[in-house]
């Protein structure tokens, strides 16, 4: 006799094909894909060891050390968003007991502080308040202090809209033997970086944001000195996802399987670097200038001021501060709801101070301003 089990049909949803709003993404990110891009992500899979695909994984290792400037024979995509990537800096190089020195001015400094304690780090900071950077000197007196294995800085704060210089701290951390990691997840397609020229031996960053991707397939670099210190870890890298050592044999010339990568992800990649190096680098990087200092003029002319000092603001993202009396929660609400456009609030030490307003990639065009300004007017009735 056969038993029958019911099917419980209550989670069973009756759906319309998916329809989603058609928003502009002027937040922190993601931002809007351009339509190629869209479009390629809309091909047909491929097995993720079919030679065309391995083909096209070499495009996007060539094409990732185009945009950051480094010749580092490891540059790949991690399967992941920008915070895998991240976290595949410090779970690589990162053994227990390591000094790690980080520099805090912004949620993302201290989301690095989580992730290199849960590795083992011993962990030390430097701070300044955020919206604001450290200068060379600061960070000198501060490698000189306590020594790291691995000094981590963020080059684009998304949480402030600040800028990190880089210039001559590749230098002194090799005079100390440290190795410099970089977060440039807000900076990389709309920002100047030139990674082996400033002596960057790790960074990360993601796909939804200069590069105009959607979010998934992240990049990730690391230099020499830094596979060195990989090769002679003690211990296994002990995040097994996220091994370069063995990500290495899959993007490497062993092509051994490791994972079955996010094809269609890895498509839309290959053709946001491709439209940047269509566009050129230089002028890609102009372009983002442009837009947001027409952007922050546009802004000044409603009454509008911005959190960060000139010097320093990012190209791609502009923290602007919520006048008094108006209520920044509730603006960006309408924003959504009746103009279709999206914007960030504050996080952390500038949650309710600040609207993130986001200018990356295919969003970085005049009409982007425009839509936006002309919509803040008539929310804040200007």
């Amino acid at each position: 006799m056969t038993s029958t089990i019911s099917i419980n049909d209550s989670h069973s949803l009756q759906l319309s094909p998916l329809e989603v709003p058609n928003r502009l993404l002027l937040g922190p990110g993601p931002s809007n894909a351009h339509p190629a891009v869209l479009q390629a992500m809309n091909t047909t899979p491929l097995g993720h060891l079919d030679p065309a695909f391995l083909a096209l994984m070499d495009e996007i290792q060539s094409l990732l050390r185009y945009v950051w400037q480094t010749e580092n024979p490891h540059t790949i995509a991690v399967s992941g968003t920008g915070t895998a990537a991240m976290e595949a800096t410090l779970a690589n190089t990162v053994e227990p007991g390591d000094v790690v020195l980080i520099g805090v001015a912004g949620y993302f400094g201290n989301r690095l502080v989580d992730m290199a304690e849960r590795y083992g780090a011993d962990v030390r900071t430097i701070t300044k308040p955020w919206g604001q950077v450290f200068n060379l000197d600061e960070i000198s007196t501060a490698v000189e202090t306590h020594k790291p294995a691995i000094l981590a800085l963020v080059h684009a704060e998304t949480s402030t809209g600040a800028r990190q210089p880089l210039e001559e701290v590749g230098e002194l951390c090799r005079k100390h033997g440290t190795l410099l990691l970089v977060d440039t997840v807000t900076s990389l397609g709309g920002v100047p970086i030139f990674l082996d020229e400033w002596g960057v031996d790790l960074a990360y960053s993601c796909s939804q944001k200069g590069l105009g991707c959607s979010p998934g397939a992240s990049p990730f670099t690391m230099s020499p000195r830094a596979m060195e210190k990989l090769q002679k870890r003690q211990s296994k890298v002990a995040n097994w996802y996220l091994d370069m050592l063995l990500l290495g044999k899959y993007w490497g010339t062993e092509r051994t399987y490791h994972h079955t990568a996010p094809i269609n992800l890895y498509y839309g990649l290959r053709e946001a670097l491709r439209l940047v190096a269509e566009e050129g680098l230089a002028n890609c990087w102009q372009r983002h200038q442009k837009n947001v200092e027409y952007l922050w003029q546009s802004l000044e002319e409603i009454g509008l001021k911005m959190h960060v000092e000139k010097e320093y603001r990012l190209p791609t993202l502009t923290t602007v501060c919520i006048p008094e009396g108006v209520d920044g929660k509730a603006v960006a609400k309408q924003l959504l709801l009746e103009h279709n456009i999206e914007v960030g609030g504050g996080l952390g030490e500038l949650a309710g101070k600040v609207w993130r307003v986001g200018l990356m990639g295919f969003n970085s065009r005049p009409e982007s301003v425009d839509r936006l300004v002309e919509a803040l007017k008539q929310v804040l009735g200007k």
